[in-house]
């Protein structure tokens, strides 16, 4: 133990004099660096105002960015915008690169898009050279926040100083040009990666199969995923959940289904909401019996079944007519230990009333109301109906009556009631009073009321809610032509709608831009942003002509 003592005084004494006798004798007067390195006073970051934050010595710029990169920092960007600023007063001290893209970064999370900006101004303005994992790191944020502009100086940066993009930096800006709705624009980068020796892979055909879902162009992304398996790419779970959400929104049932099945056989996961999605999808298109195998082969395959799903098959049975079927559902509901909730025994409502088995429909209203389940709407609105179609009419309007003292919003079968009952004018009173409170309404309201209003030989009014009516809906008959790819439809009713006189011509040019930009036929906003069209004339001699918006189409 003592020999252990005294080879340990032996070696500090040797390390003692080789310490000091390097600070003695060295030349310069500041002592050595590792004296200084380790310790950074940053205490002066307290300081409330950035104006008199006077900066410790010696901070590098490596610091900074790691410091601004921290996860203890990345949820501040007040604490690390001042840090920043403070880093910059050292004298002889110049930001790198890394240090703005982490502070954008630290910025992107708190969505603050206006110091961004100002930020990457000042970057740009600093003409650093572009490394690979600066440009994938802000082409990541910029497409996530769809900020394009930004987006594409970095790519075209990475250009100029001969940055090789890789498949990664191909699918950040794939991102952010199919969430910015760029969609053209992103087949070209597609188009370019397919040409280059970077091969696209499953995010970057996901990534284009997502873009023309949102654009409303699924037959193009249907096409895509048969050009994956030519170039044997295995789809994934993503690229079937995008495809059949995709199909179930567009009412394209069939494919869906085909997507199901695709995805089972390739032993791919299914979710339990892509499950309901099958379900619904049949449900929807009347097909209750396929349906429910739908639904036995999910619980078959462990998956529980939920309070949705079961009321889709209950609603599905009930419009189908097979309304003991639906019951039985209903009570195998509660006997899996789901509780009822307000819209299931709303649909069981709405199936009794259209079977005509309205007394017990009215049981169903007690029970709920004794047992304090939500009443919406649709149940009054179904009772409603069915009571006037029977001709119940002073029943209907006592439950008419209850709804509105309980402030319940009323629909289409409101109306319905009150035209059939022959109380046009109190449905006409409703609606206005709908109007007032900024309900919209739709189409099917307002075929009812005109056709009550003609039953009653009231025709002015009847062809005063018929122009209402084409008045409010032109916004969404555009947007949808434009989905649909149907531009030259949407130019030829936009015309029609200024030539009536029925709206500005100016918001008419926004509708348009903003459907075709939906759309994703980027192109032609632009090109409908920078005309004349809507806004402008063709002057011919002293003659002024509107440009029309058909015009957008001829060159």
């Amino acid at each position: 133990m003592l020999s252990r003592f005294r080879f340990l005084g032996n070696f500090y004494s040797t390390q003692s004099r080789f310490f000091f006798s390097r600070f003695a004798f060295t030349q310069s007067d500041l002592p050595p660096p590792e004296w200084i390195e380790p310790f950074i006073n940053l205490s002066d970051l307290s300081a409330t105002n950035p104006e008199d934050l006077t900066p410790s010595p010696w901070v590098a710029p490596n610091f900074v960015a790691f410091v601004l990169a921290s996860a203890e920092i990345q949820n501040k960007p007040d604490v690390a915008s001042r840090f920043f600023a403070w880093a910059a007063k050292q004298k002889k001290y110049t930001h790198k690169l890394e240090c703005y893209v982490s502070l954008i970064n630290v910025l992107a999370l708190a969505n603050d898009l206006v110091k961004m900006r100002f930020l990457f101004g000042q970057l740009k303005e600093m003409q650093f050279v572009m490394t690979m994992s600066s440009a994938n790191s802000l082409i990541n944020i910029f497409g996530e926040l769809g900020m394009v502009e930004e987006l594409l100086w970095v790519w075209r940066r990475m250009k100029d100083n001969e940055v090789e993009p890789s498949l990664y930096t191909f699918n950040f800006l794939l991102n952010g040009l199919v969430s910015s709705m760029f969609i053209e624009s992103a087949e070209r980068v597609f188009e370019v990666m397919e040409n280059s020796k970077i091969r696209s892979d499953v995010v970057s055909y996901n990534t284009m199969i997502k873009g023309y879902c949102k654009a409303g162009q699924t037959l193009k992304a249907m096409k895509l995923l048969r050009a994956m398996e030519m170039v044997n790419l295995e789809p994934d779970k993503i690229t079937y959940l995008t495809l059949m959400q995709a199909c179930y929104s567009e009412g394209n049932f069939d494919s869906c289904l085909v997507l199901y099945h695709e995805m089972a056989e390739k032993g791919c996961e299914v979710p339990p909401h892509e499950h309901s999605l099958v379900v619904g999808g049949l449900c929807k298109e009347g097909k209750c019996l396929e349906g429910y195998v739908a639904f036995e082969n999910m619980i078959r395959n462990g998956v529980k079944a939920n309070v949705a799903i079961y009321t889709t098959l209950i609603d599905a049975f009930a419009k189908c007519g097979k309304m003991e079927e639906a019951l039985e559902l209903f009570e195998r509901m509660k006997t899996d230990g789901l509780e009822p909730d307000e819209v299931s025994y709303g649909v069981i409502v709405n199936g009794l009333c259209k079977s005509g088995r309205l007394d017990e429909a009215m049981d169903y209203l007690k029970f709920c109301s004794a047992n304090e389940v939500a009443v919406n709407a649709m149940f009054y609105s179904s009772l409603i109906d069915g009571l006037g179609k029977a001709g119940r009419f002073d029943e209907a309007r006592k439950l008419f009556e209850e709804m509105v003292e309980k402030d319940c919003p009323r629909d289409s079968y409101c109306y319905n009631a009150l035209a059939k009952c022959g109380r046009i004018n109190e449905a006409l009173a409703l609606f206005k009073r709908m109007e007032d409170e900024g309900c919209d309404q739709t189409v099917y309201t307002y075929t009812i009321l005109i056709s009550g209003l003609f039953r009653e030989r009231k025709n002015e009014e009847a062809m005063k809610l018929w122009d209402m009516m084409i008045d409010k809906a032109f916004e969404d008959m555009i947007t949808v032509l434009c989905k649909a790819g149907r531009v030259k439809e949407a130019c030829k009713l936009a015309d029609g709608i200024v030539v009536r006189g029925r709206e500005i011509p100016g918001r008419i040019r926004t509708v348009l831009i903003n459907a075709l930009r939906k759309a994703g036929n980027a192109d032609l906003a632009m090109k409908l942003m920078h005309s004349k069209i809507g806004i402008g004339y063709d002057r011919m001699g002293k003659i002024k002509r509107r440009v029309k918006f058909r015009s957008l189409l001829e060159s």
